[in-house]
């Protein structure tokens, strides 16, 4: 563990342990086809387990980000992660009638599940009745992350209709995004006609939220740089912090998979600044009170040689 984080002294091959059942099926919408498999995560012991919703990126699973979903659930998280329809696990075709409508799956897919934790509880016997549905969070990495900011308050129109799309939902209490897309007036011309969703309105984003992005992040959906995935921070009311990971790229060290292939950024301190900080900065959301936030504000900032900056408003 990096000493970054001196008051969270447990070494990785000593953490809890943790169980995971998946796939769990949620029946589809006839307009999905094809029911929504989950990986739900969780602590052995403990019971009122806070809840963290997780959205993949493009074209990931249930499988992936193991580096993040075992963290947050050996720190005492419930962590459910759904398989999107725009999965290379599904596999479905360039030409299927649903790719157009992705964007409007994913953001349902979230909402299912919330609307379904009595029917995932009986599927996971293991955490029947440990859940507190008082205390939910979302999260999410790249499309994920745009996706999860939906449930945070962000809004974005509707392609189709031209209508503002606003999925705001209170049960929700916090959330982290990870390599979040910026603004829509940004995105190259290609981008734009590939992801026509993809113009979000922050203002409306009132939950308290962590961003984390890397400032080597210039993937090749804006004219901007690595400049624009700070934009959720930047045009968001508070209460929000950032954290910018010094030399992250658009893995922010490995986030998606211990192996990940994607992961043109490894570094084992990175991600776990990323782990420490998202666990700290959910942990005094979802408990007001809990000092876990601050501690870690003050250990990055006091280091000598910090994995990143953090910003707060």
């Amino acid at each position: 563990m990096s000493s970054l984080f001196p008051h969270l002294r447990t070494m990785p091959d000593t953490l809890p342990p943790v169980v995971s059942v998946a796939p769990i099926a949620l029946p589809s919408s006839a307009a999905r086809g094809i029911d929504l498999q989950l990986r739900v995560s969780g602590p052995v012991a403990g019971d009122a387990l806070p809840v963290i919703l997780f959205s993949h990126g493009n074209g990931q699973s249930l499988h992936a980000y193991g580096p993040l979903a075992d963290h947050w659930a050996a720190q005492g998280f419930v962590v459910i992660q759904p398989t999107h329809l725009d999965s290379r696990m599904l596999g479905l075709g360039a030409d299927d009638p649903r790719r157009p409508q992705f964007w409007r799956h994913r953001e349902e897919d979230l909402t299912a599940i919330l609307d379904s934790l009595d029917q995932i509880e009986q599927a996971a016997p293991m955490f029947r009745g440990r859940l507190d549905r008082g205390r939910i969070a979302v999260a999410g990495h790249s499309w994920g992350g745009q996706t999860a900011g939906t449930l945070l308050g962000a809004t974005h129109p509707d392609p189709d209709t031209g209508s503002v799309v606003d999925r705001k939902d209170d049960r929700v209490k916090a959330g982290v995004l990870l390599a979040a897309p910026g603004r829509g007036d940004d995105l190259t011309e290609h981008a734009a006609r590939t992801f026509p969703f993809l113009y979000p309105d922050f203002a409306t984003m009132t939950a308290p939220t962590l961003i984390i992005v890397g400032d080597h992040d210039l993937g090749g959906l804006s004219t901007r740089g690595a400049g624009w995935w700070r934009d959720a921070y930047d045009l968001s009311p508070s209460p929000k912090a950032l954290f910018t990971a010094f030399g992250g790229e658009h893995s922010l060290g490995g986030i998606p998979g211990y192996e990940a292939r994607e992961t043109t950024d490894n570094r084992p301190e990175r991600v776990a600044a990323v782990q420490h900080l998202s666990t700290a900065f959910l942990r005094s959301s979802l408990y007001p009170g809990d000092a876990a936030w601050a501690e870690a504000v003050a250990a990055i900032t006091a280091h000598a040689t910090p994995e990143g900056r953090i910003e707060t408003k």
